[in-house]
């Protein structure tokens, strides 16, 4: 048997799509996803997102970090999976889905998917960093120079200090371009590398920069293209946070379950 599979990517963070509404998905095989994610062996892509039936919303988005683990909620996944539903007809224009960290509106606007986020009320200051949750956790630090920045180093080093070794976090380096534009670059854990653009992460640095009194709405840069985030803030507490950005479909091809050697059909 053989799973159909699309291929998406917003701003450079790719994603293996399932239609999975038929529940023909193995969901407990972290094997099968960390092989299909493989970039050597597999599909290739920095998470699989499960499209599911829910009774109370237009769809549920199930999310699975690279190495096979369910993972928290993913910002750029979010979009590619409201980019999808509309593919599928499971919604027109505008969605409200369940994702891992509660429930999420969006809309469909030409080429963008605009993705409300959660309300983030919670702040902290590590030095001269800064800790918060925007459906995932998030280490954000300011540089001078990103683009020469060994991310990779940098970032795990942080990831798998004494305090985030267990858990893990992501972390993000942040240059800040003009007044109301930032460069971002991010190493993922689950992934364990810089991936080309974080949704959530991209989210909780122009939050930051809010804080460090950056104009609304805040542009980002990516490796991997460019988003927007627009936001409400009351203090220290950020309110209305939507999430713009382009999500498209690559690919798609299928999957054999007992191994991860997709069929492409591009």
């Amino acid at each position: 048997m053989a799973i159909t599979f699309y291929k998406y990517q917003g701003t450079g963070n790719d994603f293996v799509m399932v239609d999975n509404r038929k529940h023909s998905f193995p969901t407990d095989d972290e094997m099968l996803v960390k092989q299909i994610c493989d970039r050597r062996t597999g599909v290739g892509a920095d998470g699989l997102i499960l499209l599911q039936d829910h009774p109370d919303y237009d769809f549920e988005m199930v999310y699975y970090n690279a190495d096979g683990r369910l993972g928290s909620m993913c910002g750029n996944g979010a979009r590619c999976t409201v980019r999808f539903a509309r593919q599928l007809g499971v919604i027109e224009d505008v969605a409200c889905f369940l994702a891992a960290d509660g429930e999420h509106q969006a809309s469909v606007e030409r080429d963008l998917i605009q993705l409300k986020m959660n309300d983030v009320h919670d702040t902290e200051k590590i030095g001269e960093d800064f800790y918060l949750n925007t459906g995932s956790p998030h280490y954000v630090r300011f540089v001078d120079n990103v683009q020469d920045l060994d991310v990779y180093a940098e970032g795990r080093a942080i990831r798998y200090n004494d305090r985030f070794a267990a858990e893990g976090t992501n972390v993000n380096f942040v240059e800040r371009i003009s007044d109301n534009e930032i460069f971002v670059r991010t190493y993922e854990r689950g992934v364990e590398d810089e991936t080309l653009s974080c949704g959530t992460g991209v989210t909780a640095c122009a939050l930051v920069a809010g804080l460090k009194g950056l104009k609304n709405p805040v542009k980002v840069k990516t490796l991997g293209g460019e988003l927007k985030v627009t936001f409400k803030q009351e203090e220290d507490t950020f309110k209305h946070i939507n999430l713009v950005g382009p999500a498209k479909q690559v690919f798609t091809g299928s999957v054999p379950l007992q191994q991860a050697q997709p069929q492409q059909q591009l």
